[in-house]
């Protein structure tokens, strides 16, 4: 099945079972799809039925789409198109063509984030120094991996630029997922592809929130412990926070607080992007202290936000149009969508929702994607891990 494309990109499901002589033709046919070009990337994610069979599906993608660079990951779900493919078994290839670009793929393991010594460790390991990329792709195993460890070096080494994708999602009650280079198949580390040359990667991160009330600055911290906001305990702003809502508002919170933090502080004021979100973990009364998913620093700024599916809804159709009249005319090639497992129809109660909206504002658009474990993107300046998040990586000209 050949689903949404434009001239830059096609993206295909493969629904059936391994057979090789039909993947063949259909990778040519979908290969034939691709109007302006040569294939410049490939990417490809299997549900866990195809565990057995993976290395020989990717060896039959790519000589025959004729792939010069193939990366991607196993999906409990999938994304092909505008369709969210949370039921259904099989393949999702797409096939892109980057003009100018130029790709270099790397694979990261656990022992070299150990062994790390710094930026110049990361920039020889890949053969990319910090001034050749103009972003990365990666997905990674999210059960032999320390995640955060790797991201704060690669944040050191590439800083500023755009890092987006996801954890590998599989078989979790064995704890198995796989990660694909090439013809590789691994069930650790990460898979990284850099995008250079005349090609850069734009990140966009919808967290599922709505801000609350008003921005506060933090004025008392230690570790995960936020003890004063506004030299008044956290806590009692919490509360008065809360109370403050309307009464309708109040039931949609209950339960779905977070915290934001704001990454930049340099901005004069702040807006949905601006702020990364995490738990807030528990709350003593007595003391006012809250403990939260994060080690917040003192000065910084916070809102708290409520996270429901109207909240998530009206966050990712705000963050796309506000990034669809950033790039104005600019052709988008394709994207890469990583969805948390908690969206979609856990979510949504409908199906297809991000998938569709990416469509609506850059589409027609070749969009191949999966469900997560977690989410890499950015927020700000910076790169982090999320949960129930959808990131989005969109191609575009430099």
């Amino acid at each position: 099945m050949q689903t949404e494309s434009n001239e830059f990109s096609v993206v295909g499901h493969w629904t059936g079972g391994f057979d090789e002589r039909g993947l063949q033709a259909w990778a040519e046919g979908l290969r034939g799809g691709l109007r302006a070009g040569p294939v410049t990337l490939g990417l490809v994610f299997l549900t866990p039925a195809w565990f057995p069979y993976a290395d020989q599906a990717l060896e039959i993608l790519r000589v025959h789409a004729r792939i010069p660079l193939l990366a991607g990951c196993s999906g409990a779900s999938l994304v092909a198109g505008r369709r969210e493919l949370e039921n259904d078994q099989g393949l999702v290839l797409g096939l892109f063509h980057l003009p100018g670009a130029k790709l270099t793929a790397a694979y990261v393991t656990q022992t070299q984030v150990e062994e790390a010594n710094g930026p110049g460790y990361w920039h020889l390991e890949t053969d990319v120094g910090a001034e050749q990329t103009n972003g990365w792709l990666t997905f990674a195993d999210p059960f032999h991996l320390d995640g955060e460890s790797w991201l704060a070096a690669w944040n050191e080494a590439y800083p500023g630029v755009p890092t987006v994708g996801g954890l590998a999602s599989g078989d979790f009650s064995e704890q198995r997922t796989q990660v694909y280079l090439n013809g590789e198949v691994f069930e650790e580390g990460v898979v990284a592809v850099s995008i250079g040359g005349a090609v850069r990667v734009a990140g966009i991160v919808s967290q599922g929130c709505t801000p609350i009330g008003d921005a506060w600055t933090i004025t008392k911290a230690d570790g995960n412990l936020i003890q004063e906001i506004g030299s008044r305990p956290a806590y009692k702003v919490l509360v008065e926070t809360f109370n403050a809502l309307p009464e309708e508002q109040q039931k949609r919170a209950q339960g779905n607080l977070f915290v934001g933090l704001v990454i930049n502080e340099y901005k004069e004021e702040f807006h949905r992007g601006d702020f990364l979100i995490r738990n807030v973990l528990g709350g003593d009364p007595k003391s006012g202290i809250l403990a939260v998913g994060a080690r917040p620093r003192t000065g910084q700024s916070l809102q708290f936000q409520c996270r429901d599916a109207a909240a998530a809804a009206e966050d990712m159709d705000v963050l796309l149009s506000e990034a669809r009249q950033r790039f104005g005319g600019q052709p988008i090639y394709g994207g890469c969508l990583c969805c948390c497992n908690g969206r979609g129809l856990r979510l949504f109660g409908a199906p297809d929702h991000d998938a569709a909206l990416a469509q609506k504002y850059f589409g027609p658009l070749g969009l191949s994607g999966f469900f997560c474990n977690g989410e890499i993107g950015p927020i700000g300046n910076r790169n982090f891990l999320h949960g129930h998040t959808a990131s989005l990586a969109l191609f575009l000209p430099k």
